[in-house]
């Protein structure tokens, strides 16, 4: 087999874009405090067996479910609009139940690191890429994760807390596009 490192890069970038560890750090460190922590490798894990098993099975598992693509980006669409709300409002919608173990599956690896746009986007690329190339822009995009996860505190640190608050309603208002984007984009499709 040839190996396209151009195509790997695309696909790489594309998930990296579509996962926004990066923009999702505010929203991280505020559910890190609610919820006593995070747990950055079970997150890691958790997301990324979400993504490889989309990669693999995703469409037959929603078909057994009886869902498709599109509700399910309706669904993951509100769960990222409310977060948005909640990050620009500094309004809590989402309790903290103090669970590290519990809050660290959800939000945290689905929907916010796997989310229905992160899994939409696997199955998506699919239509244009190997899924060799597929895969290893997800381990990739994991050891990214995995990083960012651990550096919370020294994130926090460097931001400190007005750097913070800023940081958080601008992607909170970014959250909120990409919801309401991924709910216009899917709504029309809903239940065809």
């Amino acid at each position: 087999m040839e190996y396209h490192f151009d195509e790997l890069l695309t696909v790489t970038f594309t998930l990296f874009a579509v996962i926004d560890i990066v923009g999702s750090v505010p929203l991280l460190i505020s559910l890190k405090d609610k919820m006593g922590g995070i747990r950055s490798l079970q997150a890691t894990l958790v997301s990324g067996a979400l993504m490889i098993l989309f990669l693999y099975a995703g469409k037959p598992f929603l078909k057994i479910l009886g869902l498709d693509i599109h509700s399910f980006a309706v669904g993951g669409s509100v769960v990222i609009f409310l977060l948005g709300l909640e990050m620009v409002l500094g309004h809590e919608i989402f309790k903290g139940d103090k669970d590290a173990q519990s809050g660290t599956v959800v939000p945290i690896a689905f929907p916010i690191i796997a989310g229905s746009g992160t899994l939409t986007t696997i199955m998506s690329l699919k239509a244009n890429f190997e899924e060799t190339y597929i895969l290893t822009g997800i381990l990739v995009n994991l050891v990214v994760v995995y990083i960012v996860l651990k550096s919370l505190k020294l994130i926090e640190r460097i931001l400190g807390p007005a750097g913070l608050l800023a940081v958080r309603k601008f992607f909170g208002v970014i959250l909120l596009a990409i919801a309401v984007k991924l709910f216009s984009s899917n709504i029309g499709k809903f239940g065809k």
